[in-house]
C-alpha cells in the first residue's frame, strides 16, 4: 500500500503520443429493445419529425457530436437480410439474437437518413452467421456504387440516387461467441473474414473493414482466436475488434473502479497478439483496434432472460435497459480515459448503445426523455477529447482492492487541441475513502488559464437519474489555484474532474 493524498502531473507540449481519431467517440444502435422503434424511430410521439424521428433524441445525440454509428448489430446482424430493410416492400422476420419479431419498417434507408440529422456516418456490418460473402459483396455495391449495376440500379429505384458511400464495415459480429447465430470456429472465420474482405476490398479499395476479435476477455480462446484469425486475415483488413463490458456485480466500488486495470491488460495483450502477427508475416502495416461495443451493462439481466425466455417475438420490448448510477458514471470515465491513453492503436469505439438499450439517452413510449448518468462524461470526453493525446505520467498514490493490487488513486490523460489553443486534463480519483490532491504543472503552456473545472461528485454512489428529475449531473468548480503555470485542486473521493485550459486571447 502506497497512499498518498497528492497526486501530480507534468504536461508538455512537446510530448504527443498520438493523434486522436475523431471516432473514438463513436457509439452503436442495434435492432435490439427500444434502440430503434420508441428510441430514434417514433412516428406517433409528438416530438417526431417528418420521416418519424424523434427531434428530442436528435438534439441529444447532436450535442454529444458523435461522428460514427455501428449499424444494425451486435447479434442482430448474424440473421440479417439487408434486402428486407429497403425499398417500398418490407418484409417481417423473426429475430433469432434476441428472439423478437423485426417488422423492417426502419431499414438502412432510414438510419441514414437519420445519422444524416445527427451529423454522423455509418459504421455497417454485414451478416457472416447465416450468410457470408456474396451477401457482403451485394450489400457493399447496393451502398457503394455509383450506377450501371443491379444493387446501385436497384437503390437508385428506392429513391437514394448518391452512394451511400460507407466507408467502415464489421466483418459479422462476435463470431467466436456460441450464442452467435452461425458461431464459427477460428481458423474458419479467419478464412471467411479473409475473402470476404479481399473481395470487398476489389469491388471498393477506399472501405476499411474491422474483423472480429475475441467477443471479451474472458472467453476461453482469447488471444489464440486473434491470432488466428489475423493469420488469416491480416492483408485485407484494418482492424481487430474488442468488446468489453464492466459492471459491479460484488456491489463493491473500490474493486468496480479498479475493473479499468483490466481492461489495460486486455488492450496490452491485443496489441501485442496484432504486433506477433505483424512480425510473422514480415508486414509494414501496423493493425489498429476498433473497440466498437464498450460500457457498463448488469442492472437488467434478470429482466431480459425472462422475456426473451418466456414472452418470446414482441416488437420492441423493453430490453438491456440498465439504469445508470453515478459509480456507472464514474466507470464509463475510467474507461474513456483508458481509451484516450491507447489512442495510438484504438482508432474507431462505440460506446454500446446510444438510446435506451444500455444507454446514455432514455425515452418513455410516445413520451418524454432524459439523460442518464453516463451521458455526461461522455458529452465532456467527446467535446473537449479531440485533437493529440500528450504522454502524462501520473504520480499518484496506490491502493488494493479485494482483486487488484496497486491500483492507481488518480487515472488522467491530458489532450492538446493545437488549432483551438486548448488542454484538457479528464482525471478521476477513484479512491473510495480520500480526497486527493492533483497538482498539474503546465509552464511549458505559457500565457494558458483555466477556462472552465467541470465535475461530477456525489456521496450516494447508487444516485439516479430519471425523468422527472437528475440527481446526478455536472458542476462547475472555482475551487482551485493556478499559479506561475501550475493548477492545484481537491479532486472529491470518487469523481470525474475535466480542467480545461485556454491560451489568453
Amino acid at each position: 500500500m502506497d497512499h498518498s493524498t497528492k497526486a501530480r502531473i507534468t504536461v508538455d507540449k512537446s510530448f504527443v503520443k498520438s493523434k486522436i481519431d475523431d471516432r473514438l467517440y463513436g457509439s452503436f444502435i442495434e435492432h435490439l429493445g427500444r434502440a430503434v422503434y420508441h428510441g430514434i424511430y417514433e412516428p406517433t410521439n409528438q416530438a417526431a419529425d417528418a420521416d418519424g424521428f424523434r427531434q428530442d433524441v436528435i438534439s441529444l445525440v447532436r450535442d454529444l457530436n458523435i461522428p460514427i454509428i455501428r449499424y444494425p448489430g451486435g447479434n442482430f446482424v448474424s440473421n440479417f437480410f439487408w434486402e428486407d430493410s429497403v425499398g417500398p416492400e418490407r418484409k417481417a422476420r423473426l429475430d433469432l439474437a434476441w428472439r423478437t419479431r423485426e417488422s423492417n419498417e426502419f431499414g438502412l434507408q432510414e438510419f441514414s437518413r437519420w445519422t444524416k440529422k445527427v451529423n454522423a456516418e455509418i459504421m455497417m456490418a454485414v451478416n457472416l452467421g447465416t450468410r457470408g460473402l456474396s451477401d457482403a459483396l451485394n450489400l457493399l455495391e447496393y451502398c457503394n456504387l455509383d450506377e450501371g449495376t443491379y444493387y446501385s440500379e436497384l437503390r437508385k429505384s428506392h429513391g437514394q440516387t448518391e452512394p451511400y458511400n460507407i466507408k467502415t464495415w464489421c466483418l459479422g459480429n462476435e463470431m467466436d461467441g456460441a450464442w452467435q447465430v452461425g458461431h464459427r470456429k477460428a481458423a474458419e472465420y479467419g478464412h471467411l473474414a479473409a475473402e470476404t474482405g479481399k473481395a470487398m476490398k476489389l469491388m471498393d479499395d477506399h472501405i476499411e473493414l474491422a474483423a472480429c476479435g475475441s467477443s471479451f476477455e474472458k472467453m476461453p480462446t482469447f488471444p489464440e482466436w486473434e491470432a488466428t484469425v489475423l493469420d488469416e486475415a491480416y492483408d485485407y483488413v484494418d482492424y481487430i475488434s474488442m468488446h468489453q463490458y464492466y459492471g459491479n456485480l460484488e456491489n463493491d466500488t473500490a474493486d468496480y473502479f479498479a475493473l479499468t486495470q483490466d481492461m489495460e491488460n486486455f488492450i496490452h495483450t491485443v496489441i501485442a497478439t496484432c504486433d506477433y502477427i505483424k512480425a510473422k508475416k514480415r508486414s509494414q502495416k501496423w493493425m489498429n483496434i476498433s473497440f466498437d461495443e464498450w460500457n457498463v451493462w448488469f442492472h437488467s439481466s434478470e429482466a431480459d432472460d425472462d422475456t426473451m425466455k418466456n414472452h418470446p417475438w414482441q416488437t420492441a420490448p423493453h430490453l438491456l435497459e440498465d439504469i445508470y448510477t453515478f459509480e456507472d458514471a464514474i466507470m464509463v470515465g475510467l474507461m474513456l480515459i483508458t481509451l484516450l491513453k491507447h489512442a495510438d492503436r484504438i482508432k474507431v469505439a462505440c460506446l454500446a448503445q446510444l438510446v435506451n438499450v444500455i444507454a446514455p439517452i432514455m425515452t418513455e413510449n410516445d413520451g418524454g426523455i432524459w439523460k442518464q448518468t453516463i451521458y455526461y462524461p461522455f458529452l465532456h470526453a467527446s467535446l473537449y477529447g479531440r485533437g493529440v493525446v500528450l504522454e502524462t505520467p501520473v504520480m499518484t498514490g496506490k491502493h488494493d482492492t479485494i482483486k487488484h493490487a496497486d491500483v492507481t488513486d488518480i487515472e488522467a490523460v491530458t489532450v492538446y487541441h493545437e488549432e483551438k489553443e486548448e488542454v484538457t486534463i479528464f482525471a478521476v480519483n477513484r479512491n473510495t475513502d480520500s480526497d486527493i490532491t492533483l497538482e498539474a504543472d503546465l509552464r511549458s503552456f505559457a500565457g494558458y488559464q483555466v477556462a472552465d473545472y467541470i465535475a461530477m461528485e456525489q456521496d450516494d454512489m447508487k444516485a439516479v437519474n430519471t425523468i422527472s428529475a437528475e440527481h446526478v449531473t455536472p458542476i462547475h468548480k472555482k475551487e482551485y489555484e493556478f499559479e506561475e503555470g501550475v493548477f492545484r485542486a481537491n479532486l472529491k473521493k470518487c469523481s470525474w474532474n475535466v480542467i480545461r485550459f485556454q491560451k489568453n486571447r
